[in-house]
């Protein structure tokens, strides 16, 4: 007999990004492109997950990024400029305006714990929107507890609690998880999109990637649930009083 009040559950995306990588903001906005073509996008759930590109680093206010990515990756300023360029062409693609000479080097993990904070509040999305705004476009240090404060309550997080926050050490051990998750999935770069831990997208595809991804894996949640669905009827276990 069909179950009308059967309900498809639903469908948990995880995203391991950091905060100071460009195709991470470039992937959000194109996983967004596809959500909105998505059918069953309401009932769509979006976890954003901690992900460092260089854990180790100091903030540096003062220095530019270009001359950041120079000394990291060995590069002259000429490499580097014209890859900070060729990633705000892209960026301009899909609505986005990167102001890469504003950026600040910073170290992400206190950002990644306002992300975790605004979580449980039901803002991480804005949180994440609002961090990669400031860093990409406005030229603000995201390690700077202040800045971070003033982001907090901008996305309407109350300040005590954000202040309280990055006093202590609340959310450091989610961030730590998160980091050592990415390492035994496996992922060596970001954005990586995981949808019901039995698929995955790497990297800041197309829109149309995206969206055969989520039907791909909405289709495989509903046969399960519809095995579910079917196994709610009467069964026999040794502990079974009717049969």
């Amino acid at each position: 007999m069909e179950n009308n009040n059967t309900k498809t559950k639903d469908m948990k995306i995880e995203i391991w990004s950091d905060v100071m990588c460009p195709f991470c903001y470039i992937g959000k906005r194109k996983f967004e492109q596809a959500l909105q073509q998505f059918p069953q996008h309401e009932q769509v759930q979006v976890e954003w997950r901690a992900f460092q590109l260089d854990p180790g680093m100091k903030s540096m206010p003062g220095k530019g990024i270009s001359q950041y990515l120079a000394e990291r990756k060995g590069w002259s300023m000429e490499q580097a400029v014209a890859a900070n360029n060729h990633v705000t062409a892209i960026a301009a693609e899909v609505g986005l305006q990167y102001q890469m000479d504003k950026a600040v080097p910073a170290n992400s993990f206190n950002a990644h714990r306002l992300s975790h904070l605004a979580a449980r509040h039901g803002l991480q999305d804005k949180a994440e929107e609002r961090l990669f705004a400031a860093y990409f476009t406005e030229g603000k240090d995201i390690s700077d507890v202040d800045t971070l404060v003033q982001l907090g309550i901008e996305i309407g997080l109350p300040a005590e609690a954000v202040q309280n926050m990055l006093q202590g050490d609340a959310f450091t051990a989610d961030v730590k998880k998160d980091i050592s998750e990415a390492e035994q999935l496996g992922i060596s770069g970001v954005p990586f999109f995981v949808l019901d831990r039995k698929y995955a997208v790497s990297g800041a595809q197309a829109p149309a990637v995206f969206l055969q991804a989520l039907q791909t894996a909405w289709t495989e949640a509903a046969k399960l649930q519809a095995v579910t669905a079917v196994s709610e009827g009467d069964t026999c276990s040794a502990d079974s009083s009717n049969c």
